[in-house]
């Protein structure tokens, strides 16, 4: 997959007519150089899966770090697998909010995705108040260094920088926050791969990312793309985005 990667997150949004978006999103061919995702509801996954026939990649929104067991509601990796996914989210700010997940637990689904032949695409990022209070860059490294699992391949990973306070809610950092946390991750990531492999690591920017914003975001050093929430929903939304990282690439 390339590293400029344009992500769509569907959250808890579609159902069955909703894949009409995805094929106005195919109609025409996509930008070369720049990958595509989107991670609908896993109730979507296989059909969107059948429609997309490769085009782009699937992945889902969250997964379980047992292989299988008694975990009513849960999905195991490698049911998302099956149904045609190659990645998976992990980590999101709503999952660590709503369910109280924890960087191990983050790390262990991490764990779990990597088994199934999944890419994890692992999010981080700070609440309003850790901003105000100065320890952005502190939260992010403790984020880095306790969600990535140990052993992981660079190549394997996906990172999504996300404020918590950016999201859904039309707010974004300034170019230069983006920056200064995009550039914190990649010195992380040399710490840890050494620069080589920090290199094949994407880092994306998510957070009221739309159209009219992109391609500022997309300019701004160290940023390989976006994940995507709600403009990732309609296709004259979403690939205007990918239109901009094409351009920026």
């Amino acid at each position: 997959m390339a590293r400029k990667l344009a992500a769509g997150n569907w959250k808890m949004n579609g159902i069955g007519e909703s894949l009409a978006e995805v094929a106005l999103l195919l109609a025409d061919p996509l930008p070369a150089g720049v990958a595509v995702l989107i991670c609908p509801p896993a109730t979507l996954l296989h059909r969107m899966a059948v429609l997309a026939a490769g085009r782009i990649a699937l992945g889902g929104q969250d997964c379980h770090a047992a292989a299988a067991g008694a975990h009513t509601g849960d999905i195991a990796a490698a049911m998302l697998a099956e149904a045609g996914a190659s990645h998976v989210i992990l980590g999101h700010s709503e999952r660590r909010a709503d369910h109280g997940e924890t960087d191990a637990q983050v790390a262990a689904k991490a764990q779990a995705a990597l088994a199934a032949g999944l890419v994890p695409v692992i999010c981080l990022g700070e609440t309003l108040a850790e901003r105000q209070a100065g320890a952005t860059l502190d939260v992010v490294a403790r984020q880095l260094a306790g969600s990535v699992p140990d052993g992981i391949a660079p190549a394997r990973l996906v990172l999504a920088y996300e404020p918590v306070w950016a999201i859904g809610s039309g707010l974004t950092p300034t170019p230069d926050q983006i920056a200064e946390v995009h550039a914190a991750l990649r010195a992380g990531l040399s710490a840890r791969f050494g620069a080589a492999g920090a290199a094949q690591v994407p880092l994306l920017y998510g957070g009221s990312v739309k159209a009219s914003n992109a391609a500022a975001i997309f300019a701004v050093p160290e940023v390989d793309g976006a994940l995507v929430g709600g403009a990732s929903l309609k296709a004259a939304d979403f690939r205007p985005i990918v239109a901009a990282l094409a351009a920026a690439a």
